[in-house]
């Protein structure tokens, strides 16, 4: 029975051994999930701009009148430039002057008068009765002319202010419409200051 022994070992060692299974490879580690991206933050809200403050109001003035009121006619009218030339002042100033001239000596011729009757009233070198009156008649004349001579003192204030017109530049409009005088108003009374439609209105005031 030895032999049989012999043969079933030597049939055992033709067998090779049963290769060893190999290792199932290792499964790979499934690769890591990328991080989601962070989010970008919200850009920071612009803060809304301060409110400018208004400027302040500044009364604008009120437009100039073009008109006037007229004192005596209560009529709104409009001003005007004198207009006049050079010439036309040079002109009407040295009438002026000749003027103020003859009205100063006429003046001074009436005063003079006056006194003289008053003078001779006074020296009893008229014979005074109360048929002939001629005590009243010398009185009514010395008082005519000490009124005529006050006359035109008054007038020769008149032409001074002209003359100063002349010198401001106002000279030529109307005192209470600033309206231009006509110059044939201006060479008549070269002191006058009121145009025709004044001076009407200021005399039915009267």
């Amino acid at each position: 029975m030895a032999p049989a022994k012999k043969a079933s070992v030597k049939k055992a060692s033709a067998k090779k051994a049963a290769p060893a299974k190999k290792a199932a490879p290792a499964k790979k580690a499934a690769p890591a999930k990328k991080a989601a991206p962070a989010k970008k933050a919200a850009p920071a809200k612009k803060a809304a701009p301060a409110k400018k403050a208004a400027p302040p109001v500044v009364e604008k003035p009120a437009p100039k009148k073009s008109t006037v009121t007229c004192p005596l006619s209560n009529f709104e009218v409009k001003p005007s430039a004198p207009g006049l030339s050079p010439r036309t002042k040079d002109r009407l100033k040295e009438k002026l002057l000749e003027e103020k001239a003859r009205l100063v000596h006429q003046a001074d011729e009436l005063v003079a008068e006056a006194e003289e009757l008053a003078r001779g009233r006074e020296h009893g070198d008229t014979q005074f009765d109360e048929e002939s009156g001629d005590g009243d008649t010398i009185s009514v004349e010395r008082e005519r002319d000490l009124l005529l001579s006050a006359q035109a003192r008054h007038v020769v204030d008149e032409i001074d202010a002209a003359l100063e017109r002349l010198v401001q530049g106002s000279y030529g409009v109307c005192s209470y419409a600033g309206r231009k005088i006509p110059i044939e108003r201006l060479e008549a009374i070269p002191w006058a200051d009121v145009c025709v439609d004044c001076k009407a209105r200021a005399e039915r005031r009267r």
